[in-house]
């Protein structure tokens, strides 16, 4: 089925907003970049950032509230940190962020979250699966 103009300039206008609001984060919520593009390290970054970007376009979240999540979950590792913490990770504080939202939500209730996250540690779930 061929979509018509009319959902072509919605779903453009709309991916056009989505960019714009990622690349208004700024100061400690900015985004890492490099020459002006996204940079992330490992897969599970790139996953992380596109799921939060996509349950804010499926209407979860706004996204002032997912930022405000981010801006909090930095505020926090700031001040719990000490010189024996492993380095600073963006998409650690990113993934912390998208988990308080989808808790708080009621996507996930907090032990669905911890034993899932227990079953990635442990390799009972294959991130490469597909259903």
């Amino acid at each position: 089925m061929r979509k018509s103009k009319t959902q072509h300039e919605k779903l453009r206008r709309h991916e056009t907003k989505v960019k714009r609001l990622i690349s208004n984060m700024d100061g400690q919520t900015a985004l890492p970049r490099k020459n002006g593009e996204l940079v992330f390290q490992s897969p599970w970054e790139s996953k992380t950032f596109g799921l939060a970007v996509a349950l804010h376009e499926e209407g979860l979240y706004g996204w002032d509230e997912f930022r405000q999540a981010l801006i909090d979950e930095i505020k926090k590792w700031n001040s719990n940190r000490n010189e024996n913490d492993k380095k600073w990770s963006y998409y650690e504080r990113w993934l912390s962020s998208l988990e308080e939202i989808l808790v708080k939500k009621g996507v996930l209730s907090k032990k669905e979250l911890d034993q899932r996250t227990e079953e990635f540690g442990k390799g009972l779930r294959d991130e490469n699966h597909r259903h």
